[in-house]
């Protein structure tokens, strides 16, 4: 595995995997890496001749200055995590100045409305942010596919609706949620959890699967009512619970039947915020 940290030898290695006409998988990471990670390269060496990671905690999608501090930070562990892995070719470790050799500011896109759902109306200018970054690298590595997991589902349907806009030729694949053993989504957040609280944790998936239940036999009204109560404690805030429809991301109050429907959630476990998700069957 070759390890890349600056943009210009990092261009070089992509020219010469493009001039043998090689197709390139790629997946961006923020690093903290975890076997979640792990399964998009998976994924990615099934398809591709070579596969290319990155690493490069981006700060344009931080709204709040403290959690961009507190974001772990564990790069030796991470290469070694990919070495050992011996499913990728390269990684990118790129410095402010390679993605923002302009100054750090983000673009703004229009995603047709789907930035100001969820967690783009927790996090305003999240989603710019986000698309700012991941266009960028798209353009370093020049991948014909790239990974990226349904624990972010909105970010993944707003990876997709970049490549629209800014008519990209990258083909993007939605990984499936790689979770621990008690079924808490995997996160590099979930290192800041103490073993008590990632046991409680556990509480979320758990709900998630009585919501896929309920919806097939009571109203979302209802649905809400008794996820609220289920997380009316102490040791956990519930930021918020929704069903939305999984092409708009709007949050519905009643169901139809030509319709896809997910549900997501955003709960505060102490100081570490854990969101999942689950398409409701």
């Amino acid at each position: 595995m070759q390890v890349f940290y600056d943009k210009n030898s990092f261009t070089e290695y992509i020219k010469s995997q493009k001039h043998q006409h090689k197709t390139i998988g790629f997946a961006p990471t923020m690093g903290a890496l975890h076997a979640g990670h792990i399964s998009l390269y998976q994924e990615a060496k099934k398809d591709n001749d070579i596969v290319v990671s990155s690493i490069f905690v981006n700060p344009t999608q931080f709204n709040n200055p403290e959690d961009l501090e507190k974001y772990p930070r564990t790069m030796e562990d991470d290469i070694r995590k990919l070495e050992d892995s011996n499913l990728v070719d390269a990684v990118y470790i790129p410095s402010i100045e390679d993605i923002y050799p302009n100054g750090m500011e983000r673009q703004h896109y229009d995603f047709g409305g789907i930035e100001n759902e969820m967690e783009g109306a927790a996090r305003p200018g999240h989603f710019d942010g986000v698309g700012t970054v991941v266009e960028e690298l798209f353009l370093q590595v020049q991948p014909d596919n790239a990974y990226f997991g349904e624990k972010d589902f909105q970010q993944l349907k707003i990876i997709e609706k970049l490549v629209e806009v800014s008519n990209l030729k990258i083909k993007i694949h939605g990984v499936k949620i790689h979770r621990e053993e008690n079924g808490l989504a995997m996160s590099s957040r979930n290192m800041r959890l103490s073993e008590i609280e990632k046991e409680t944790s556990a509480l979320i998936y758990k709900t998630l699967k009585k919501v896929n239940d309920w919806f097939k036999v009571i109203s979302v009204p209802e649905i809400k009512s008794r996820v609220e109560e289920i997380f009316d404690r102490d040791d956990m805030e519930l930021e918020y619970f929704l069903i939305a429809d999984e092409e708009t991301l709007k949050e519905v109050d009643f169901f139809s039947e030509d319709k896809d429907f997910r549900t997501f959630i955003v709960v505060n476990v102490g100081n570490v915020r854990l969101i999942d998700n689950l398409h409701l069957d």
